[in-house]
């Protein structure tokens, strides 16, 4: 898979094939489609509930998110990239992590919650999560505005 940061730029629509009942209780054949979009979207979200991601995305992504925000608009797929297959899916994450929380358990974290979300609420198979720590986020006292003179 391309390492990227944003989703892809074609959209192809994942066909599930899904039994529904009728109203005679006969079990009909249709059919289900998801977006890769949504399925970006659905591992965005669970990413960021992961304790010790601070954000997700790249440098480049961050700062057009930046932006985003200040038009109080949210892209939660940014960061994530999808493939998406017949009946399984592969993604690639990358995200900013809290410091000083261990890196390899924000990861595993990250991994273990986009499993479970992709695979409980689209139903596919997830064959891997790949995830690059980007950054590290360092809190500073913001609360602070005043800085001390260097000299007297």
């Amino acid at each position: 898979m391309a390492n990227s940061n944003t989703a892809p730029t074609s959209v192809t629509p994942t066909i599930v094939a899904t039994p529904t009942l009728s109203p005679s209780a006969e079990v009909a054949v249709g059919k289900t489609v998801i977006n890769d979009s949504v399925i970006a979207k659905v591992a965005g979200i669970a990413a960021r509930e992961v304790a010790g991601v601070h954000a997700l995305g790249g440098g480049a992504a961050r700062a057009i998110g930046a932006i985003r925000n200040a038009i109080s608009s949210t892209d939660l797929s940014q960061g994530i990239s999808v493939e998406v297959g017949e009946t399984q899916v592969a993604v690639d994450v990358t995200i900013v992590a809290e410091y000083p929380v261990p890196l390899q358990d924000v990861a595993d974290g990250v991994r273990q919650s986009i499993i479970r979300a992709i695979e409980d609420l689209v139903g596919m198979e997830v064959t891997e999560v790949n995830v690059t720590i980007d950054d590290v986020y360092i809190p500073t006292d913001d609360a602070s505005t005043e800085t001390e003179a260097r000299v007297q």
